[in-house]
């Protein structure tokens, strides 16, 4: 495996991830994350699924309920638990407010309230099936 360097941190390398949510309803979720602005490849997509294209190397897999516990042993989390909050990354605090006051305008529900902490802004909200995301800029000359 090859191992890769950045800001001092050494990690293996890997070309991409996919992230994989269990979902209702896909017709709707589709509705909504299109209505973010984000966009599907119809090569990973069938009746029961589709993949969400969030960047050129990340991609979050909607698998409606049977499919995904196709994959499984375990149960599907219930919407009273949380097992990730998936964190999104924007090049500015007004991206991360238009983001998530649009996601809120068409039925995701607020997670928690606008943080402003100087180098970074975040916010967050809950999608349809209750998947936690959490919307955020950070300053990059804080970072380096």
């Amino acid at each position: 495996m090859v191992i890769s360097q950045w800001s001092g941190y050494v990690f293996p390398m890997v070309n991409s991830l996919f992230v994989n949510l269990p979902i209702a309803n896909l017709k709707k979720s589709v509705e909504f994350f299109t209505e973010l602005g984000f966009t599907f490849n119809p090569q990973f997509t069938d009746e029961q699924s589709t993949c969400m294209i969030v960047s050129d190397n990340i991609f979050v897999m909607l698998l409606e309920h049977a499919k995904f516990e196709s994959f499984i042993e375990k149960k599907i989390a219930s919407r009273d638990t949380t097992e990730a909050i998936l964190a999104l990354s924007c090049d500015s605090a007004e991206e991360v407010k238009t983001l998530t006051e649009k996601a809120l305008a068409i039925g995701a529900r607020k997670l928690n309230e606008p943080e402003d902490m100087g180098f970074m802004f975040s916010w967050g909200f809950e999608d349809l099936d209750g998947h936690l995301w959490d919307v955020f800029w950070m300053n990059p000359d804080h970072v380096m």
